[in-house]
Order: C-alpha cells, then sequence, then structure tokens
C-alpha cells in the first residue's frame, strides 16, 4: 500500500491579495487559523488560491511561504499543474526543492490531450521528482475527464498516490476505486459528496468550504472513519445549503466573498474574477446567517 499523504479535512486555501501582491501576513494568520482548527493538510496555490493569476516569482513564492509557516505541523501540497507539460516539472521541481510534502496537479486544460497524452503528462513529471502526486480531475474547468482506465495505468507509478475527484460522477469514482485499490487514495474535491466519497473508500476532501468551517468538515471525515456515519452525515446535511451557495458563482469568489462578510479581510479577487452580483450576494448572506455564522 502506497503511503497516504493526509486523511481528513486538506483546505484549498484562498490566497489574500494586496494590490501589488500577495498579503503574507493575512495568509500566515489564515495558515495559522486552519492548524487550529484541525485541518489536516495545506493545499497552496490550487484553484481556489487563484494560481492561474499568479506569476511564476509569485506562485513559488506562495508555496515557499507556506512551507516556512506550517513548519511541519501538517503536510504542504503544492498545486503545480500546468498545460504545459515542461511547465509543470519545473514548478513541480521548485516546489520539492523548498519542501513541499506533495503535490497536486491537474489535468492540462485549453489545448487539453488525449488519455494517452494524459498519462505521459503526468508519468514525465513524476519521473522528474520524488514527492507523492495527487492527481487533480475536475472536468468542469479542464473541459476533459481522467478515465478509470489511466488511472489504473497511472497508479502503478510509485509516487503517483492519489487523486482529487471533482467529477460528480460517483459511478466513475467507484469504477477507480475498484480497479485501483489502495494503490491510488481518493479524495473527493466536491464539498457536497465527502460522506458519498467516504462511503465507497476515500480517506478525506480537498475542500473550499473549510476556509470557513475548518473544524467541521476535519469533523465530519473523523466522525465517519471512527464510525459514526450519522454523524457525518448530519454534518453534511446541515452544511448541504451553505455548501450549494459557495459555488452560486464560480469559485472561489463566493468563499472569499464570505470570509470577508465574516471580518477575515482576505481582500480582493483577482480579475477576471469579481464581485458577486447583489441578488446572489443575498443568498450567501442568507445561507451563512441560517448556518449560524456571524457576519460583520
Amino acid at each position: 500500500m502506497k503511503k497516504i499523504l493526509f486523511t481528513g479535512s486538506g483546505v484549498a486555501i484562498v490566497t489574500p491579495f494586496t494590490d501589488t501582491g500577495i498579503d503574507f501576513p493575512k495568509l500566515a494568520e489564515l495558515i495559522e487559523f486552519q492548524i487550529a482548527n484541525d485541518t489536516d493538510a495545506l493545499i497552496i496555490c490550487g484553484t481556489t488560491g487563484e494560481s492561474s493569476t499568479m506569476p511564476d516569482a509569485e506562485h513559488k513564492s506562495a508555496i515557499k511561504f507556506a512551507v516556512d509557516t506550517v513548519a511541519g505541523r501538517i503536510p504542504v501540497i503544492a498545486g503545480t499543474g500546468s498545460n504545459d507539460t515542461h511547465h509543470a516539472i519545473e514548478l513541480s521541481q521548485y516546489a520539492q526543492s523548498v519542501g513541499a510534502d506533495g503535490l497536486l496537479l491537474v489535468s492540462p486544460y485549453y489545448n487539453k490531450t488525449t488519455q494517452k497524452g494524459l498519462v505521459l503528462h503526468f508519468k514525465m513529471i513524476a519521473e522528474a521528482v520524488n514527492l507523492p502526486i495527487i492527481l487533480y480531475n475536475v472536468p468542469s474547468r479542464t473541459g476533459m475527464n481522467i478515465a478509470p482506465a489511466s488511472y489504473k495505468e497511472l497508479s502503478a507509478i510509485e509516487n503517483i498516490v492519489a487523486v482529487k475527484e471533482a467529477n460528480a460522477s460517483i459511478a466513475q469514482a467507484m469504477e477507480t476505486a475498484a480497479l485501483c485499490g489502495d494503490d491510488l487514495t481518493l479524495y473527493t474535491g466536491n464539498d457536497d459528496m465527502i460522506v458519498p466519497m467516504l462511503s465507497i473508500g476515500g480517506k478525506g476532501v480537498i475542500s473550499v468550504v473549510a476556509n470557513i468551517l475548518p473544524k467541521q468538515t476535519h469533523d465530519m471525515v473523523t466522525k465517519y472513519l471512527a464510525g459514526d456515519v450519522k454523524g457525518a452525515m448530519d454534518l453534511q446535511l446541515h452544511m448541504f445549503d451553505l455548501i450549494n451557495n459557495l459555488f452560486i458563482e464560480v469559485n472561489p469568489i463566493p468563499v472569499k466573498t464570505a470570509m470577508n462578510l465574516m471580518g477575515m479581510q482576505v481582500g480582493k479577487l483577482r480579475m477576471p474574477l469579481c464581485d458577486m452580483s447583489d441578488k446572489n450576494l443575498e443568498v450567501l448572506k442568507n445561507s451563512m446567517v441560517q448556518y449560524g455564522l456571524k457576519l460583520q
């Protein structure tokens, strides 16, 4: 059985920005908030972190800062995927050099590829580093799906250890689990499917909602894996409306908005992401209040 990078809730942490760059003091504050609330892993420079708007120097500085700030207390997993294989290798090698614990590699977007190309892409990156790799399947953003048969082939590579599955098909996740067994750990990338993914052998979530509910997201996984299925499901269902409304507009627009409404002061979104519509903002506020969160 391959090493499991983490079990529980890994937060896909937002990146707080100023007008000129990353707000590093605020990022440190957010990291400490996550660790204090039992988050099990930190994912830096993912989709929720707006990594697609970061020049390489900034992207690298965020990874190094996260590694240095966490200082070994929980795993730090760096988003280093790209639609350019050689660019992904360069970012991945940098993350390894500064002490990241693992890598999150999204499938190629825009130019896309075939299933054969996917296998070759991930294999080339894996061969260029020694770190454990989590593959990231998010067809709604990339325009392509990693097929279970491709997962099976990739799971034979020693340092490809897991997948963040953000395809809404639980049937596909089940097929992947059946094909790959212990050679590929499953994490859901969808906060509304944490318990369903755990029910087929998943080990946790790479989460957006954990930015505002870190303890509750951690507890959901912990309860389920300890045998308290009802307790986990109660948490999942209680969060359900709020989770839906955190995706009422493109992520991370709503979650950053929610954090600012809670007084966390994480700054603006980077264009082309923009402020929420007034209508959707009211929906989000109402769901936060209904959940029990205090707005400032």
